[in-house]
């Protein structure tokens, strides 16, 4: 792990497996890793993990947000002030111990063109090489390509791929889609 951004690492906390988390019995090497506000990134997370039979876990602030705080049009608002300063990595509830995993695909809405800056709190918890970064996002008008550019140039080091936008999406689409990085 690199910078400690999880209130469970501290020194009576544990990083939590995420396939003993989620109750499974054996060892996957596919995790869906999201972050949802508003449960529309949730729910296409909880359909990719049954559609590919992965693990999924939920990125959760330590501080939940309110719909206050997502107000985009109010320069103070929390996820505006977020944002606009690079360096902001708001504090996640659980890490998640990923070393199983050899695809993970990274769900979260796009906040300003690009993801949120939780996602790169989870992101520099966690040791991603020799992993396969799937990204996958929804959006009320952006598109998932800037997004994928940021993590890219943010994290030169590890392995993205072009991502899909899925606000919405045809029966099997999903299977289909996710057929190239299950084995």
């Amino acid at each position: 792990m690199t910078a400690m951004l999880c209130a469970a690492v501290s020194a009576n906390a544990q990083v939590i497996d995420a396939s003993k988390a989620n109750g499974t019995k054996e060892k996957k090497s596919v995790l869906v890793a999201y972050f949802s506000v508003t449960g529309n990134t949730k729910k296409v997370a909880t359909e990719l993990a049954a559609a590919v039979g992965a693990d999924a876990w939920e990125i959760i602030p330590l501080v939940p947000y309110t719909e206050e705080d997502l107000d985009y049009k109010n320069p103070k608002s929390r996820s505006t002030i977020e944002m606009q300063d690079p360096y902001e990595r708001p504090t996640i509830k659980m890490c998640t111990d990923i070393r199983s995993y050899k695809v993970i695909f990274l769900g979260f809405p796009i906040w300003w063109g690009v993801c949120p800056k939780i996602i790169n709190s989870w992101i520099e918890n966690n040791d991603l090489t020799g992993k396969i970064m799937v990204p996958f996002a929804t959006s009320g008008s952006s598109q998932i390509a800037p997004a994928v550019e940021y993590l890219r140039k943010t994290y030169p080091d590890y392995t993205w791929d072009d991502g899909k936008l899925l606000n919405s999406y045809p029966d099997g689409f999903l299977k289909e889609w996710t057929s190239k990085y299950i084995k």
